[in-house]
């Protein structure tokens, strides 16, 4: 049996917080870091750490003094240029928006995302069955691409399912 730590990176600072951040490089900011959390992660030893291979995820495994592998196929989804950074009032506000587009999960990620669905889910799938099957493995990956591996693992219809993480919160999922 396996046991998968999904952990979401620490906070970016405040101007960037409650915005669509895909592919974009930004560092953690130190300052709103609750370390007490840390001592949970350090204590445990983790067989395979693996991390997206974007800033925020590495200063946070750096930041717990843990050794990981990146991999790319860990990266959030990737947004529009032009969305990218932006708030949902900014997006809303631009020309392009159209109401229509809030009707479905599909229609808005269509809509928002240069990566299709189809193409994020084959690639966090393509991740995943590459991992060993009886091995204690950390993650630290982003709020979307861990929605994604967790719907994938427990079988959940990611459009459909409420399953968030706030910063540094961290959820075990035990695979058979």
């Amino acid at each position: 049996m396996a046991i998968i730590t999904l952990l979401r990176h620490a906070p970016l600072p405040l101007k960037y917080q409650k915005r669509y951040i895909g592919h974009s490089d930004i560092n953690i900011d130190l300052s709103l870091i609750d370390f007490s959390f840390l001592d949970e992660i350090q204590k445990r030893d983790y067989d395979l750490i693996l991390s997206s291979d974007l800033k925020r995820c590495t200063q946070t495994l750096d930041l717990l003094g843990l050794s990981y592998k990146k991999d790319k196929r860990l990266r959030e989804v990737e947004f529009k240029e032009e969305f990218e950074l932006k708030n949902f009032d900014e997006i809303e506000k631009t020309d392009i928006f159209d109401k229509k587009y809030l009707d479905s999960f599909l229609a808005w990620h269509g809509f928002l995302c240069k990566e299709s669905f189809n193409k994020f889910q084959s690639r966090v799938e393509e991740f995943l069955k590459e991992l060993p099957k009886n091995k204690d493995i950390l993650i630290c990956s982003h709020g979307g691409t861990i929605k994604m591996i967790n719907s994938i693992l427990k079988k959940e219809d990611y459009c459909l399912t409420p399953f968030t993480l706030k910063y540094l919160e961290k959820v075990d999922i035990n695979i058979t």
